[in-house]
């Protein structure tokens, strides 16, 4: 399509332009911008009209004026440069490098709204990720393929938590390709260089993708983040045959950017100010996620978001739950004990774990060791409520049994290091361990023969 220039600038507020007397402009069309002073900036149609179209500038509008701009529509939308030579490499949150190894020598350029997954065509989740944090592996598994989030709040470790996660997540057959796609939306330059910094010590940076959008930089870009991370993972995955996990924190400052880019369009709000389409662009995002019959490579999705006032019903945290397969739960009383990951495995949830664990997935006694730490910790927490009523005395061995039971689980099975990279098999043995505080009888929901075979007596 021809490139079409235009100087009909109409008008300029905040980060939007309004160009009229134009023609066959489309929507999310890639725009450049020249300046008066000849400066070059570029944009994106936000909304396309018969003969005007408002444009989102990535570089913001600072300097611009009706007069002497110039806009081109360059008839694309945007498109990502991709090759299997993005591992090792930090870019922007537009997609260009910013960690002074050069230009990346592309092997594809792909639009970054990617391509609708055929239903008919989707394979199931099954297979088991191994992110080597015990609360995770054994309570709330990471099959490949799947969608899950983790929901957090404001002052809890998420940082390091979803660095943990990119370094150590590893399939169980060492033979496959495994790589990370990290993309981290509105966070502040410390905290970029926390992340660059966790990376290169651990060389986990070499399998790892990572987009870096700041706080500084335009509204726009958060917009784009997330859907250049998921354009260079589904390269890798479905081109390189490579099973790729894509972490994106933090998508409340993605839905806080829809929100701003709405009210500059004057648009009708919906739940507190947020748009009524927020549902379906955040649907756009996390069914980007999954596997491809005939394709070997896979995208498994795992979003972390921070819950406002820790609130679980806003809308950010609401819409993510209706559209992911469960949810990881953070706790700020589990913070306050000092335990991390502060994982409170009793809202948490998995709905694919079944068809990931079991027999040639992670180990036969895996369900059953589940349900059972599951039941134990609820009945303990609930006992621990009892005993600030009636005193610990009224209790009897039963209950102090299971007291303690929930004790050893948050110190000893959710509690582990940030450097502490557990195998399925070590995270077994240690609930194992942990099971050992109640009595044989006590353990209802395990098979006897696991019980035979496992438990310590």
């Amino acid at each position: 399509m021809a490139v079409k220039e235009y100087k009909s600038v109409e008008r300029v507020f905040g980060p939007l332009i309004v160009v009229n007397k134009i023609r066959d402009v489309s929507y999310n069309e890639m725009v450049e911008i020249e300046t008066s002073s000849g400066e070059k900036r570029f944009g994106q149609v936000l909304d396309a009209m018969e003969d005007k179209a408002v444009v989102q500038l990535f570089e913001g509008t600072s300097e611009l004026d009706t007069k002497g701009t110039k806009v081109k529509f360059l008839g694309e939308s945007m498109k990502l440069e991709v090759s299997e030579g993005m591992l090792g490499r930090i870019f922007s949150g537009a997609g260009r490098p910013i960690d002074r190894l050069g230009k990346l020598v592309p092997e594809d350029r792909l639009d970054v709204n990617g391509l609708p997954i055929n239903p008919a065509s989707r394979e199931f989740p099954r297979e088991f990720i191994q992110t080597g944090i015990s609360a995770i592996d054994a309570m709330n598994t990471v099959v490949r393929g799947q969608k899950i989030p983790i929901f957090s709040a404001s002052g809890l470790p998420h940082n390091e938590l979803a660095a943990q996660i990119a370094r150590q997540a590893a399939v169980l057959k060492s033979k496959e390709n495994f790589a990370v796609v990290f993309a981290a939306i509105g966070i502040t330059a410390e905290e970029a260089h926390f992340f660059r910094n966790d990376f290169e010590k651990s060389g986990a940076i070499e399998r790892i993708v990572t987009f870096l959008n700041l706080a500084d930089d335009p509204t726009i870009e958060r917009i784009i983040t997330p859907r250049a991370a998921l354009t260079a993972a589904e390269f890798l995955a479905f081109e390189k045959g490579m099973h790729v996990l894509v972490i994106l924190t933090d998508m409340t400052n993605y839905c806080e950017a829809l929100r701003e880019v709405s009210a500059a369009r004057e648009e009708i709000p919906g739940r507190r100010g947020y748009p009524g389409y927020m549902y379906t662009d955040l649907a756009m995002l996390y069914e980007r996620a999954g596997r491809i019959k005939g394709k070997k490579g896979s995208i498994t999705q795992l979003p972390i978001l921070t819950m406002p006032s820790d609130d679980i019903t806003h809308p950010v945290p609401d819409l993510t739950g209706y559209i992911t397969e469960g949810q990881i739960v953070l706790s700020r009383e589990m913070h306050r004990k000092g335990v991390f990951p502060p994982i409170d495995v009793l809202p948490s949830l998995s709905r694919l774990m079944q068809q990931g664990i079991g027999p040639e997935r992670t180990r036969d006694d895996h369900a059953d060791v589940s349900n059972q730490l599951y039941s134990g910790y609820a009945e303990g927490r609930d006992l621990r409520d009892l005993v600030a009523v009636v005193g610990e005395e009224a209790l009897g061995e039963r209950e102090k049994r299971f007291i303690e039971f929930s004790d050893r689980f948050e110190a000893e099975f959710v509690s582990q290091g940030s450097k502490d990279n557990r195998s399925i098999a070590e995270t077994l043995s240690i609930a194992w361990d942990i099971l050992s505080s109640l009595s044989e009888k006590d353990l209802k929901r395990i098979d006897p023969k696991h019980i035979e075979k496992y438990f310590k007596k």
